[in-house]
């Protein structure tokens, strides 16, 4: 059996998961305004293992969230799988974010734009048809009334921007589903298995998370 252990630490959430041939069967996750990723994230991955029923060495692969989204959650992230891989000489997967956030907007027909909260009015999205395929790159982007005018079908937006951009995105074919926050291992499942079954491995020694732009370090004033 091809057991993936999946791990999502772009955002408030931390998210860990373990899936049976590309199926989640384990999930452990808890979104806290503190990032406590550091404190959570080994400890959510042994129970995960641990209520799987399995042992590291049953584990085929690690995929991890590539990004974008916070910079010290995707780090943390990043360190956690490179390390897992290096001790078990098994490849690393990694999986689009915003791919995985969009996944768990259900809908038969539009397209999905998943957000994630870049600070101030800027955003981190793409957009995705109903079926999950890129019809727009991953940008930052400050919005504005004028954001995603040039689209006329269903837009469902999804991810942690709902309150501060739904005053603004207000075009009728522009829908909010405010119950899709933020991205989960769970969804990362079938994507981080396609990608084992395809062998499209990230190189374990060099692969960085997509970080969009470049992370700034301010100085307290204090």
């Amino acid at each position: 059996m091809n057991y993936i252990l999946n791990i999502e630490t772009a955002t408030k959430q931390c998210s860990v998961s373990i899936a049976k041939e590309g199926k989640t069967i384990v999930c452990n996750e808890i979104a806290e305004e503190g990032y406590s990723h550091a404190e959570r994230l080994h400890v959510f991955i042994e129970d995960c293992v641990k209520e799987a029923g399995i042992s590291y060495k049953d584990l085929a692969a690690i995929a991890v969230s590539q990004g974008p989204g916070s910079y010290t959650g995707l780090r943390i992230g990043v360190s956690a799988a490179k390390g897992l891989c290096f001790a078990l000489g098994i490849p690393l997967i990694a999986v689009d974010t915003l791919q995985a956030l969009a996944a768990q907007a259900s809908v038969a027909s539009g397209l999905i734009v998943p957000m994630l909260d870049a600070r101030r009015m800027e955003v981190y999205s793409a957009v995705f048809s109903a079926g999950l395929e890129s019809k727009r790159a991953i940008q930052a982007e400050i919005i504005t009334e004028d954001s995603f005018r040039e689209f006329d079908e269903t837009l469902c937006f999804v991810g942690d921007c709902a309150a501060k951009c739904k005053t603004v995105l207000t075009k009728s074919n522009f829908v909010f589903l405010e119950d899709v926050v933020y991205p989960s291992a769970k969804e990362m499942s079938a994507f981080s298995y396609e990608k084992y079954l395809n062998e499209d491995f990230a190189d374990v020694a060099y692969f960085e998370p997509y970080y969009l732009k470049d992370f700034m370090m301010t100085t307290s004033k204090k």
